[in-house]
This record gives structure tokens, C-alpha cells and sequence, in this order.
């Protein structure tokens, strides 16, 4: 959406998600890195992602333009990616708001989410939309410098998003 309509000269994404099975429950040892050994129940853990990479792979003019990272929290579901962007063209934060509301109604209903209601994390536990974008979260520093928040149920959404591709691919 935002590089459809103003273009994404560049951008930083922040996905702060749920505890997983595969994460530790107390401190101890982790092959991958240390702070992922590290008991989710207690600490919010810096890790890595690869949703940054994938979205260059999905809309190759966008590769090596996003880099991000996670931030693991304990909770049991739901998370939310925060993506900070420099966009080609100038635009106003509402007219970016209007623009994902149409979407969501429109050419993207069902896999593009919308609220302007002043939500948390629980509120979207069995939401299938692969993400919903939260228009009282994000912020502008000026026309081309923006942040936008989106969520998405990394469960109960992930295994519809699963079978929506499922039934695409048999089609």
C-alpha cells in the first residue's frame, strides 16, 4: 500500500511478537544466540527477523531498502510490526489512513485489516486478517517520514492465512 501510492525510499521495521514454542520458559543455554536463551516469561528479548528480507524477496524494488528486527515478548499471542519509512512522494498521515481504510474495504478486504479505536494486543487474539492497520498508532515527523502499526494474531491468523493459501495454490 505505502509503496503503491508514495513509494518507500527506505525503512526500519520493528516486530514485536509473542512468546513461540520455541523460545525458553526459564534462562538456558540457546544454539542460535545467547539472549534467546534467555526465559520469555520474564524478559522482552531483542532477536532477529527475516520479515524485512521477505518483503524485498515478495516486492523486489523494496530489496536491501527495509532492514528490522524483534523484539520477543511474554505474552501468549498476537504481535505487531512498527514500520518507520522515508517515502518518495510527500503525504499527509491521514490521507495514508484513508488510503489503508479504502483498502481494507475495497481490493484488500479480508487481508488488510482497519481500526482507528484505541486497541491493545488482546483485542485482535482470532483476528484472521493477516494484518490490521491501527491508524491511532502511527505517527508522522513530516511528509515523507512516517511510521505506521499494523497487528496481526500470529496463531489462530497465521493457520488462516495457511488455509486462504492452501485453497489459492488449489485453486
Amino acid at each position: 500500500m505505502l509503496h503503491d501510492n508514495w513509494g518507500i525510499k527506505r525503512g526500519l521495521m520493528s516486530t514485536v511478537h509473542a512468546a513461540t514454542a520455541t523460545q525458553k520458559t526459564v534462562d538456558g543455554p540457546s544454539s542460535k544466540d545467547w539472549r534467546g536463551g534467555r526465559g520469555i516469561l520474564e524478559n522482552i528479548i531483542p532477536s532477529s527477523t527475516g520479515a524485512a528480507k521477505a518483503v524485498g524477496k515478495v516486492i523486489p524494488e523494496l530489496n536491501k531498502k527495509l532492514t528490522g528486527m524483534a523484539f520477543r515478548v511474554p505474552t501468549s499471542d498476537v504481535s505487531v510490526v512498527d514500520l518507520t519509512v522515508e517515502l518518495e512522494k510527500e503525504a499527509d498521515y491521514a490521507d495514508i489512513c484513508k488510503a489503508m481504510k479504502a483498502a481494507s474495504e475495497g481490493e484488500l478486504k479480508g487481508v488488510l485489516g482497519y481500526t482507528d479505536e484505541k486497541v491493545v494486543s488482546t483485542d485482535f487474539v482470532g483476528n484472521t486478517a493477516p494484518s490490521t492497520f491501527d491508524a491511532d498508532a502511527g505517527i508522522a515527523l513530516d511528509k515523507t517520514f512516517i511510521k505506521v502499526v499494523a497487528w496481526y494474531d500470529n496463531e489462530y491468523g497465521y493457520t488462516c492465512n495457511m488455509l486462504r493459501f492452501v485453497k489459492h495454490v488449489a485453486g
